[in-house]
């Protein structure tokens, strides 16, 4: 008898310090996930806000109007019209496929796809508020701007730069392609109502989306064997892949990335600047959810490209970064 309660008790022990374990692991994650959630949303809600105002009381005709008539020149100011319409990867969408309905060029529009995602005011405000002045916040914002031009700068090179768009994109909208006829006024008050009714479904819809990237973000940091993420955090290459490839998984909300990637830069994961930089820059112009919607606006084929071209530069400018860049 003594034997066997000998035998027992060991396991015994094992089976409550396995139960103490889980529930220690469980706490860290709560704690982890609450730490990033509280902090990103509420970039997200502002950046929900802004979009729902935009949708509301500007009217995009008058900004096909601004555009310069040099294709270089407008790529160019294409890659900066975010800080106009400050929305991200979701929003962005939508909004481009109607400035092609009113005539914007198709170049324009991919840089402005491209850029405006991290090329706005809140997303700059979000990642000063995560990295501060420094090599993150410059580096995101330079390699963005290169991805998003050198792209545009390649779609000029169609001869038939319609071809490219899908019949979504070409379809009219109360009058025919590329007509600059006006949108009505509508009033403030009952357009206040109207972008907050717009607001709130999209951080709804938004939200989730950052629930699953936070939830995945904590887990990897509670769950993933630290030693396992440190070994792929520390190589000049292998850190860059990953990162691209999270980034395209997560499908995080640009206004609220920096918050994420700042997660995977702290001292316990430790990963290179390059493969942080490659996150979130590649991160907002090409992800899960922004490569279904792309289908809404150009054909398949072009899809790819847009999807393919962004993945291999922002890996070989996050790996040149971790080669030839001291930060």
């Amino acid at each position: 008898m003594a034997h066997r309660r000998d035998t027992i008790a060991p396991i015994i022990q094992c089976e409550r310090a396995v139960r103490v374990d889980i529930s220690t692991q469980l706490s860290l994650f709560s704690t982890r996930f609450l730490g990033i959630f509280i902090e990103a949303v509420s970039f997200l809600l502002l950046g929900t806000l802004v979009s729902g105002l935009i949708e509301v009381f500007i009217r995009k005709e008058d900004v096909a109007r601004m555009m310069p008539k040099n294709p270089f020149a407008a790529i160019v100011a294409g890659s900066f019209l975010g800080f106009l319409f400050p929305v991200c990867e979701c929003g962005v969408v939508p909004v481009t496929r109607r400035l092609y309905q009113k005539g914007l060029p198709v170049a324009v529009g991919v840089a402005f796809l491209l850029a405006a995602p991290v090329m706005n005011p809140i997303v700059l405000a979000s990642t000063y508020a995560a990295f501060g002045f420094g090599p993150v916040l410059v580096g995101r914002y330079v390699v963005t701007l290169i991805m998003a031009l050198a792209v545009g700068f390649l779609f000029t090179l169609s001869r038939g730069p319609q071809q490219l768009l899908s019949v979504n994109a070409l379809s009219t909208v109360g009058g025919a392609a590329g007509s600059l006829t006006p949108a009505p006024r509508i009033a403030l008050i009952p357009g206040l109502m109207q972008a907050i009714r717009l607001a709130s479904g999209e951080f709804f819809d938004m939200g989730r989306y950052l629930v699953f990237g936070t939830a995945l973000a904590a887990g990897l940091q509670t769950f993933v064997a630290q030693e396992a993420l440190r070994s792929v955090a520390t190589q000049p290459v292998l850190s860059v892949v990953a990162m691209a490839s999270l980034a395209f998984l997560l499908s995080v909300c640009s206004t609220t990335d920096a918050i994420l990637a700042l997660s995977f830069a702290n001292p316990v994961n430790g990963f290179t600047t390059g493969s942080i930089i490659t996150f979130l820059s590649f991160g907002p112009m090409v992800d899960i959810k922004s490569t279904l919607m792309y289908l809404g606006v150009f054909k398949p084929k072009i899809v790819l490209y847009m999807v393919i071209l962004p993945f291999l530069m922002s890996i070989l400018i996050g790996v040149f970064l971790n080669l030839n860049v001291r930060f």
